[in-house]
């Protein structure tokens, strides 16, 4: 967190400012996508962003680090323990966990409904379980809680033009959206964890099982079924985006670009899946770094428009090509490299 986003922000308080900086090494290590698009925010809400990425990858890595030897168990009670700091956190209470810290002040600053982070938590505990979706409605209650209300979260920070509740719906769907599309780009890695997000329905319906994707994954073989069942899954994710567009003129025009930004990386992810013939079970799709980079140069332009438009402060620094870091879903979670 740099010291203008943290002067801007209005925080002040050493701890506090140590906690927020550890928010944002978060999401510059793991969001790239999102960093990158955070980039473009006015100066004085990026640090809430943060606050908000990190606390949810925060819990994500406790549910879902690869390279950790935690079991089952250990992880659950490392979740418990994140829930309690996060409910004596919300309540004003002391607590030693930075994320928990941030994610508190960001709350009260900005008005958070605290049943927004008790619903995300209780999605990160359903990983720990539970191992497949029947349907696109049974994945509706998980990616309500990973996804839907991260969007929801976000309203407050970025402001709206139009009633909140107005705003809702569309903000909710693009959560849904990203986390979707991260689902299928990361279709061989969720097998590696023993997860398949993909409704058992939906590859039914073109000849496809559990053990099929394992088959593929495992020997690097291709089957149409297979490539026919994530088409299907990748239209029904455009569609959700289609529900979100919506929501983009329902912003603060100061903060547009970003989620405009997140908005069209995201959704390339699924135009570089596509144009890799589907193939996630064996390589992850990215997004080429020049078009990342036209993208990003183009939400700068905008962001600096509206912010000469609304008689804000433009910053010479917010420029997110030099910036963007290596690594990185609004902001999902489960890896977010695009």
């Amino acid at each position: 967190m740099t010291a203008r986003e943290l002067d801007a922000a209005g925080i002040h308080e050493p701890g506090l400012r140590a906690a927020y900086a550890r928010c944002r090494d978060l999401n510059a290590r793991h969001g790239r996508t999102y960093f990158l698009a955070t980039r473009l925010l006015p100066v004085d809400r990026r640090a809430a962003v943060h606050a908000l990425y990190g606390f949810a990858r925060h819990a994500d890595d406790i549910v879902d680090d690869l390279e950790s030897t935690a079991t089952t168990a250990q992880r659950a009670a490392a979740l418990t323990a994140l829930e309690e700091q996060l409910e004596r956190g919300l309540r004003g209470g002391r607590t030693t966990e930075p994320v928990i810290r941030a994610l508190a002040d960001t709350a009260g600053r900005h008005g958070i409904d605290h049943r927004h982070f008790t619903d995300f938590l209780a999605s990160m505990r359903a990983d720990l379980t539970i191992t497949g979706y029947a349907s696109f409605e049974d994945l509706g209650g998980y990616t309500h809680g990973s996804a839907a209300v991260i969007g929801l979260q976000m309203l407050p920070v970025l402001g709206t033009v139009v009633p909140h509740e107005e705003a809702a719906g569309p903000a909710a769907a693009l959560g849904v959206a990203f986390q979707l599309t991260n689902f299928l780009r990361d279709v061989g890695e969720d097998l590696d964890r023993g997860r398949v997000y993909l409704p058992v329905d939906l590859l039914g319906a073109h000849g496809v099982d559990r053990a099929r994707l394992e088959w593929s994954r495992r020997t690097g073989a291709r089957d149409p079924r297979i490539t026919d069942a994530l088409t299907a899954f990748a239209a029904h994710t455009r569609s959700v985006y289609r529900q979100a567009l919506p929501g983009l003129g329902m912003l603060d025009p100061v903060s547009r670009p970003c989620i405009r930004t997140a908005f069209v990386l995201y959704s390339g992810i699924l135009d570089a899946i596509e144009a890799d013939d589907h193939a996630v079970l064996h390589r992850r799709a990215v997004v080429p770094r020049r078009r990342r980079a036209v993208v990003a140069l183009d939400g700068l332009a905008r962001a600096l428009a509206a912010r000469s438009r609304t008689g804000r402060r433009t910053e010479t620094a917010t420029g997110p090509c030099p910036a963007a870091p290596a690594r990185t879903a609004l902001l999902p979670v489960g890896g977010e490299a695009a």
